[in-house]
């Protein structure tokens, strides 16, 4: 398992070797070895286990969850392919403001650590890009919140000709800006407790 420490403060992307040969491929995603490595711990109490399935130029998110309660997630694309955003949104954090793009697939069977308080998006590359999201928490509908992935502060490297097709809660997203006037955004503080009480 290869691991990378990634440029936002608490994220990971793990590369897992993937075995190939005329019938398919096999890979194992997720390593508690290598994770309880990087991160010092290993991965949360698994709460919700979901996936998505998407179609080419399909953009879904900035996705983060009202903290208190938070929730930690452990992703990958089994099928498919993906640019995948995290984008840190914790006030207060050494990286606020900062985003990481990786492309993530089935390919390849990349992985992203992603912690409390730090959006998710990803645009699908690919017909039927199915993304897997392990939880530390259940899908709570009104927890969740999101932020516009074409705000020009953030500027995520979007394709400039690229159409995306998107939810109607993303697409009347606020700008960052306009969610930390509206407190909408996570402390940097109080995403660190609620991780420290994942792992008591």
């Amino acid at each position: 398992m290869q691991v990378h420490k990634l440029g936002i403060e608490g994220a990971f992307e793990f590369t897992p070797p993937v075995y190939k040969d005329d019938r398919g491929l096999f890979s194992s995603p997720y390593q508690e070895a290598a994770f309880t490595e990087a991160t010092g711990r290993p991965l949360f109490p698994v709460k919700d286990i979901s996936h998505n399935l998407s179609a080419r130029g399909v953009l879904r998110g900035i996705h983060y969850t009202a903290t208190p309660p938070g929730r930690a997630k452990y992703v990958y694309c089994p099928y498919g392919r993906v640019q995948d955003f995290l984008i840190d949104l914790r006030v207060g954090s050494p990286t606020f403001g900062q985003w990481e793009a990786t492309e993530i697939g089935g390919d390849d069977c990349r992985a992203l650590y992603i912690p409390v308080g730090v959006g998710h998006a990803f645009l699908s590359l690919a017909e039927d890009s199915m993304v897997v999201y392990v939880m530390s928490e259940g899908y709570v509908p009104e927890n969740e919140r999101a932020v516009s992935p074409f705000d020009p502060e953030l500027g995520l490297p979007l394709p400039a000709e690229l159409t995306a097709a998107q939810s109607q809660r993303d697409l009347s997203a606020p700008t960052l800006a306009e969610a930390r006037e509206q407190g909408l955004l996570p402390t940097y503080e109080a995403c660190r407790e609620v991780e420290a009480q994942l792992w008591p």
